[in-house]
């Protein structure tokens, strides 16, 4: 008989793993995400979108407010869970809540443990210019991220891929390693591994302020913030006293770019062209290729870089 799961997860990262478990015929009595909420201009309830996949399967889906005041424990006791399973759930799961399970809880996340715990590990190692990362399936206990270590897999981060991408490509990774490490684990094949706390840090949580841009800083760094923060929050400048978000960018290493800029304060437009529009930084140039306007749409330099000009600055308060 397969064993009774319980899935929790939230956002878009959360729906492979599911995927995978539901391909496989996996006995998944039900789902658990944070509550709908409003969303859009017209703010709107929406629901998650592990809510949707398990609505489409027809799987029950439980969306507590709370999870310390019993309600959603005897909830979950109704299900009589075997293990649970969670991905970017977003909530801290309280002793009474990880004592459910017969054989725990298996949490997937988006770094290699012990480094990055906490929430957004992977927009920060982008904006942290890490190499490399992966995905970390480990036992929950009642810490943060900092249960011991079932499976590790690392994958490398290309100079040029941005948050959303890597997302993606941790997800599809954390999918398949699920599916491995929940029988291997039920069979009693993995020992699980304590993490080495010398190595441990956590990182902060992620909020629209740590989108503005400091032009002080070196062209790379600046570069990886924009990668690492886009989609969300997204980096942002602001140019003529009104925000200018930047959703692309990428480093000029052309010695006439690098001349241009030379003396320039950083933030200065050092070059404007069909493909890009080049500021100074602190040390180095960057490119920006493509950018949103407060009240405009997402657009390439080419189709605007006519309303910047050398000499013109970035950086500062809005009006």
């Amino acid at each position: 008989m397969k064993p009774r799961l319980v899935y929790m997860g939230t956002p878009d990262f959360a729906v492979p793993p599911l995927e995978a478990l539901l391909a496989r015929g996996d006995n998944v009595v039900a789902v658990v995400c944070q509550p709908d909420r409003p969303q859009g201009r017209h703010m709107a309830l929406a629901a998650p979108p592990v809510k949707q996949r398990a609505v489409k399967a027809g799987i029950p889906v439980l969306q507590p407010e709370k999870l310390r005041d019993g309600t959603f424990e005897m909830a979950l006791r109704a299900f009589s869970p075997d293990l649970v399973v969670t991905a970017a759930y977003g909530r801290i799961l309280p002793p009474a809540i990880l004592a459910v399970p017969a054989h725990g809880c298996l949490n997937i996340h988006a770094s290699l443990l012990p480094a990055y715990r906490g929430a957004a590990p992977i927009q920060w190692s982008i904006v942290r210019g890490e190499k490399k990362t992966g995905v970390t399936i480990m036992l929950m206990d009642e810490g943060m991220d900092t249960g011991p270590i079932l499976a590790q897999e690392a994958v490398p981060i290309p100079p040029d891929m941005n948050a959303g991408e890597l997302s993606d490509q941790l997800s599809a990774l954390g999918a398949r390693m699920i599916t491995e490490v929940i029988d291997s684990y039920l069979a009693g094949h993995i020992t699980p591994r304590p993490q080495d706390p010398a190595l441990a840090f956590a990182i902060p949580m992620l909020t629209r302020e740590h989108g503005q841009i400091d032009w002080t800083r070196p062209a790379r760094d600046v570069h990886n913030q924009i990668r690492g923060l886009y989609p969300w929050p997204g980096a942002y400048t602001v140019c003529q006293g009104k925000r200018l978000k930047i959703h692309r960018s990428a480093l000029n290493e052309d010695a006439d770019a690098v001349a241009a800029a030379s003396g320039l304060a950083p933030g200065t437009i050092c070059l404007c062209s069909p493909r890009a529009i080049s500021v100074a930084c602190g040390s180095g140039v960057l490119d920006i290729l493509e950018i949103q306007t407060e009240s405009g749409k997402r657009m390439h330099c080419r189709d605007c870089a006519h309303n910047y000009r050398f000499g013109q600055t970035m950086g500062g308060q809005t009006r």
